[in-house]
């Protein structure tokens, strides 16, 4: 019987798609056969996916991963970056049929933050691993634009706010909004590069030969300091001198360490926002407070 997360299950029934959760079991057999899989464990974390272990026939280790209703489009560009990451900075993608939401993966190990303790080190090593992936994409490739993720933003944001019962203050409100419209006029086809676009210390895991891939990525053609932005928001609870964080990161970069912070604070509040409507808690709460104290 196919064990599926109460993270999924909930997402899925609360979006009124509980008729997926139904046929879900018959569409990983599907792909089982079709790609001599032989299924594993349930992999837990996160809610807008099934993910389980597989087993090819010939012995190659991945992980199959089958969107919940709504996401195809999201999982077509995270299928168009992984093709032209090929495997370097990020895990490669093994199998991909859209039409069932579905990708298989190179299977990796534990997460970063599992295996470095120390989270000044796991932001230089996050800083690195992205900066691998970065590679120039014109605008012939299908992916959305950080002036698109910037707008995107700004019209979610407002409603995110109310939805939260206005969990942090107006003022963190008017900076992020401020933020998002200086970098998507800031946005340059010039020198737009693939990112991720959620680099953060449970989305790098581990290789077989002891160096670090990225998971789960957004798929953007936008400015570098989309990804160092979230850098800065990740491990709210760390104490170190957030600005201090991004000079560091815009030094071992190269990037200007104004847009970096600004993509910070953009992130920062969407984040605490989102997971506070998850329940993704105390991180939600942690960056919210972090927010406003950084706007005060």
């Amino acid at each position: 019987m196919l064990d599926i997360p109460d993270e999924v299950r909930n997402k899925v029934i609360a979006d009124g798609n509980a008729a997926w959760l139904d046929e879900l079991p018959s569409v990983v057999e599907s792909l089982a056969q079709e790609w001599s899989l032989t299924i594993g464990a349930t992999l837990r974390g996160g809610h807008a996916a099934l993910v389980v272990e597989a087993m090819l026939a010939e012995g190659t280790a991945a992980v199959l991963k089958v969107g919940v209703p709504g996401t195809q489009r999201d999982l077509r560009f995270e299928a168009t970056a992984l093709r032209l990451a090929d495997g370097d900075g990020c895990a490669s993608l093994l199998r991909v049929d859209l039409d069932r939401g579905a990708v298989l993966l190179e299977r990796l190990g534990p997460a970063l933050y599992d295996v470095v303790a120390d989270p000044g080190a796991r932001h230089d090593m996050l800083c690195d691993v992205a900066a691998r992936f970065w590679r120039p994409v014109g605008p012939d490739v299908d992916l959305p634009t950080g002036a698109d993720k910037a707008r995107e933003y700004s019209e979610l944001l407002p409603r995110l706010w109310e939805e939260t019962g206005q969990a942090c203050s107006r003022a963190t409100v008017e900076d992020a909004l401020a933020c998002m419209e200086r970098r998507r006029r800031a946005h340059d086809e010039r020198h737009a590069v693939l990112v991720h676009g959620d680099v953060h210390d449970l989305n790098v895991l581990q290789a077989t030969d002891g160096t670090f891939k990225l998971v789960d990525p957004v798929g953007l053609r936008a400015e570098r300091a989309c990804d160092l932005g979230t850098i800065i928001r990740c491990n709210p609870d760390a104490g170190d001198d957030l600005h201090a964080r991004a000079k560091r990161l815009a030094a071992r970069t190269g990037v200007d360490a104004v847009a970096i912070w600004e993509w910070g604070t953009i992130h920062r509040v969407i984040g605490g926002l989102y997971s506070r409507t998850i329940g993704f808690q105390p991180f939600g709460d942690l960056l919210l407070a972090e927010a406003d104290r950084l706007t005060t």
